[in-house]
């Protein structure tokens, strides 16, 4: 049966060929769109590595005011710590979780190893308490780094293995090229995905920036305070803390949201180009299935002479309806065995930069559509040409 499909495929290569052709430029497009949808679901299903609830962002603006900031700032978290309802505070950079900013370097040397492009974080010593940080190994950021000459950092496991491989990170001393600078690991942390629900769990460094040190505060810059809440804390609570801030800074600006509402926007913000690409791939495979449809119907009503000819040597409907069935599953096989090999190379050559599992399912889900799609549309054709009386199709021809 196989030998015979062979011959039949053989025999109308020319047309067969431009079928692959299409089947493989198909699975290959399918693929790619797989990649970045199975990747995406992929992140989100991985930890954040911090909790966002009960967390309100505070973005302060001191306008025109630009004498003791430092102290108004120091006083400020004071203030606000010890306000009933209020259980932690800290002071970051711009890039808070869900933001649309971010910043990174690779700058950072260990044993003449250069880092990856890690995502960089300013951070006191109360962040692990309002995030909810997981420290693994270590310790974050306590007293005990106000007296040491070099940074003290904490980093994500991504970033240790990264950097350190199989040794223990914490203890390690980091240079810059010009060796003018130290940063030595305190803690790991498990894992910080900050950017979206959809984000990978890129390396990431904190960097202790604390009030108390010698830390400046420049005069263009807009301090960010992350607080924490007790939970159920509602409007009442969040008028009280933007009349503290009102009251102790004499005239800054505050506006608060909370990192929940921050962690929608983002994911409005993420699903737009997702659901782009769905539509785009539910098109493509609308096109994929009438091309086919069309094509099996053209190739029946040509082999209709074919056809009768084997009903009248007792072919039955059930053998001639799988032979048209198993000829274009045949065909499929080889265009998407043609879109493996080219689907291949990506995980080899390291395209996207994605864990290869990401790969491996995106080519399983590509390859199940096609035969399922190839099927569904060899499915009435196949029925159709089951039902071909002998006579008419002789008399016909």
């Amino acid at each position: 049966m196989i030998r015979h499909l062979f011959t039949l495929i053989w025999n109308r290569k020319r047309s067969n060929f431009l079928l692959m052709a299409e089947i493989l430029l198909s699975f290959f497009v399918l693929f790619v769109v797989s990649v970045l949808l199975v990747n995406n679901y992929y992140n989100y299903r991985q930890p954040m590595g911090f909790t966002s609830d009960n967390v309100w962002e505070f973005n302060i603006n001191p306008g025109q005011d630009t004498i003791s900031r430092k102290e108004t700032l120091q006083r400020l978290v004071q203030e606000l710590k010890a306000t009933p309802g209020v259980a932690a505070v800290t002071w970051t950079s711009d890039n808070t979780p869900f933001s649309f900013s971010n910043m990174n370097t690779d700058e950072y040397l260990y044993k003449d190893k250069q880092a990856p492009l890690t995502e960089y974080y300013d951070a006191d010593d109360d962040m692990a308490k309002v995030l909810g940080l997981n420290v693994v190994a270590g310790r974050w950021f306590d007293r005990r780094d106000d007296a040491s000459s070099r940074h003290h950092v904490v980093v994500n496991k991504r970033f240790a293995e990264e950097m350190f491989g199989q040794e223990s990170a914490v203890g390690k001393v980091m240079t810059n090229e010009k060796h003018d600078e130290e940063w030595q690991v305190v803690g790991v942390v498990d894992a910080y995905r900050s950017g979206s629900d959809f984000a990978a769990n890129d390396p990431a460094l904190f960097s202790r920036r604390a009030l108390q040190d010698t830390a400046r505060l420049g005069n263009t810059e807009q301090p960010i305070l992350l607080v924490r809440v007790q939970p159920g804390s509602a409007a009442v609570l969040e008028q009280q803390l933007v009349r503290k801030i009102k009251a102790v800074t004499k005239g800054w600006d505050a506006n608060v949201n909370t990192l929940a509402e921050n962690r929608k926007d983002k994911m409005k913000f993420m699903m737009t180009p997702l659901i782009a690409l769905g539509m785009v791939g539910v098109f493509l495979i609308l096109n994929v299935a009438l091309g086919l449809f069309g094509v099996l119907w053209f190739n029946i009503s040509q082999r209709k002479s074919e056809i009768g000819l084997r009903r009248a040597l007792g072919a039955t409907g059930n053998a001639i309806s799988g032979q048209f069935l198993g000829e274009m599953l045949v065909v499929t096989t080889f265009g998407v065995l043609g879109g493996l090999v080219l689907a291949a190379q990506f995980p080899l050559l390291g395209v996207f930069g994605l864990p290869q599992q990401v790969y491996i399912v995106a080519m399983v889900l590509a390859t199940v559509l096609i035969f399922l799609l190839t099927a569904i549309c060899a499915l009435q054709p196949s029925r159709q040409a089951a039902g071909i009386h002998p006579a008419v199709a002789l008399r016909e021809e």
